[in-house]
C-alpha cells in the first residue's frame, strides 16, 4: 500500500542505495521479554517471526566471526530515571512495569542464544547510540556496516537506523527480522527507513553477504 509513497519520494531523489560495506556488526534491538511476552503490556505475537529470523542471522554471524550487540531498555523500579517530559510521553506507569531493571522482562530472549562475548547495552532512549558506548565498540572493531534487527520498526529500529545513518555507517535493515506491534506502523516506517536512512534488505540476502565475507572482514 505504500508503493505510491515510495514512487513519489524516489522521484524526488530519495531512496538511494548505501550497499554493504566491508566490516559488519549485527545489532539486535530490544528483543527482550517485555516486547515479546504477551504477559507484558507491550508484548506482541507479531514479533515471533522477528525472533526466528534474527536467530537465523545470528547463527551465520557467529559462524563467520561477525560481532553481535544486543540492546535492552531498563529503568529503576521507583521511576526516578523517567521523571520529566520524556517519561510522561513514553514511559508511563503501564510501560514502566515492563522495563524494571533486574527483572525477567528485560532479559534478552533466550531463543537468541546470546554468547558470553556478545555485549548487552542498556539504552535510555530509542536509539542504540544515544548516551551508550555502542559507537566506541564499533570503532574499536573497525565496523563500517550495521545490520539492524529487532523492534520496534516505528520506534527503536527507526531511531537506531537514523543515528547510524547520521554517523555515516552502511545501514542494512533486515526486512523480515524487524517488526512492530501493528502492521501499518511497521510498513509505514519500514518504507520511510528505506527511503531515508538505510537499505531494507531481505534476510536471505543479508545471510548471503555474511557468508561471503572474506577472512579479513571478520573480527
Amino acid at each position: 500500500m505504500y508503493e505510491p509513497v515510495r514512487d513519489f519520494y524516489m522521484a524526488k531523489g530519495f531512496g538511494g542505495r548505501k550497499g554493504f560495506g566491508k566490516r559488519p556488526a549485527v545489532l539486535v534491538i530490544d528483543l527482550a521479554r517485555a516486547w515479546i511476552d504477551e504477559s507484558s503490556p507491550l508484548g506482541s505475537r507479531n514479533l515471533e517471526p522477528v525472533v526466528a529470523n534474527t536467530a537465523a542471522i545470528l547463527d551465520v554471524a557467529r559462524a563467520n566471526e561477525v560481532p553481535v550487540f544486543f540492546t535492552i531498555m531498563a529503568f529503576d523500579p521507583a521511576g526516578i530515571e523517567t521523571v520529566g517530559p520524556v517519561g510522561r510521553k513514553v514511559y508511563n506507569n503501564v510501560k514502566a512495569k515492563s522495563f524494571t531493571r533486574g527483572t525477567k522482562m528485560v532479559e534478552v530472549d533466550p531463543r537468541l542464544n546470546r554468547q558470553p562475548d556478545e555485549i548487552v547495552i542498556e539504552k535510555p532512549r530509542g536509539s542504540a547510540f544515544w548516551e551508550s558506548p555502542l559507537q566506541s565498540y564499533l570503532i574499536g572493531r573497525d565496523v563500517d556496516t550495521v545490520i539492524v534487527t529487532g523492534c520496534s520498526t516505528s520506534g527503536c529500529v527507526r531511531s537506531t537506523s537514523e543515528s547510524a545513518h547520521n554517523l555515516n555507517y552502511h545501514v542494512i535493515v533486515a526486512a523480515e527480522a524487524v517488526g512492530d506491534r501493528h502492521h501499518l506502523a511497521h510498513e509505514c516506517n519500514l518504507t520511510d527507513i528505506d527511503l531515508r536512512f538505510g537499505d531494507v534488505t531481505p534476510v536471505d540476502e543479508v545471510i548471503r553477504y555474511i557468508r561471503n565475507l572474506p577472512p579479513a572482514a571478520r573480527r
